[in-house]
């Protein structure tokens, strides 16, 4: 999605990832709309449908992910304005932060700020501090978040639903509740897609007997 006011709005995490079936679009476009420029909020599973279907996290806990993806959001406007290019995805209470800022002060402020967000469990901070990436590098990462879903997709012996990708200067972090024989599988996968310099997995390992339990919910 190109961005309509600031063009440093991360083009990769569009707004259509906040609108769910549950009256949060209004209130996510507001956010947005008064925070454009500085925060990108990320996430892949819709409230409602097929992908609700096949999510691996209560629809209570998706709400909470997308709740603190937009809190995320205001509170770091809030700490640092427009400096810096932060991406804040949450995955069953799991958040990782990913981007850069220009200083360590402002790192540890966007970091605190999201660590006093309700339900927020794990922090997992993946922030650089340095200079903005460029509009190519974020160009290219959207293109290989693409490539590394679809080949999620047409692997017939994983559930690509269940995975998140979030790709930052060539880095590829995969989250989602999996096991270990399919966290193995996502990696592969990612670490064999053209354009991925390196693979960090933010899994949440469940063995198969939690993984049948949850499925039969």
């Amino acid at each position: 999605m190109k961005p309509t006011t600031m063009p440093s709005l991360r083009q990769r995490h569009s707004v259509r990832t906040l609108v769910t079936t549950l009256s949060l679009a209004a209130s996510a476009a507001a956010a947005l709309g008064a925070l454009q420029g500085c925060v990108a909020v990320a996430g892949t599973a819709v409230v409602g449908g097929a992908m609700m279907a096949t999510d691996r996290r209560t629809s209570g806990t998706q709400i909470d992910d997308q709740s603190i993806e937009m809190k995320a959001a205001s509170r770091i406007h809030d700490s640092i304005a427009d400096r810096g290019n932060v991406s804040v995805t949450s995955y069953n209470r799991l958040v990782l932060v990913t981007g850069e800022v220009p200083t360590d002060a402002d790192k540890a402020a966007v970091i605190k700020a999201i660590q006093g967000i309700e339900n927020v469990g794990t922090v997992q901070d993946e922030l650089l501090v340095g200079p903005s990436s460029s509009a190519s590098t974020r160009t290219s990462d959207t293109l290989i978040t693409s490539k590394v879903k679809t080949a999620m997709l047409e692997a017939k012996d994983l559930e690509s639903n269940a995975i998140k990708v979030v790709t930052e200067r060539g880095i590829v972090y995969l989250m989602g509740r999996v096991t270990d024989r399919e966290a193995t599988r996502a990696t592969d996968i990612a670490r064999t897609t053209s354009g991925v310099l390196k693979v960090v997995r933010v899994f949440e390992i469940v063995t198969e007997a939690d993984l049948a339990s949850i499925q039969n919910k």
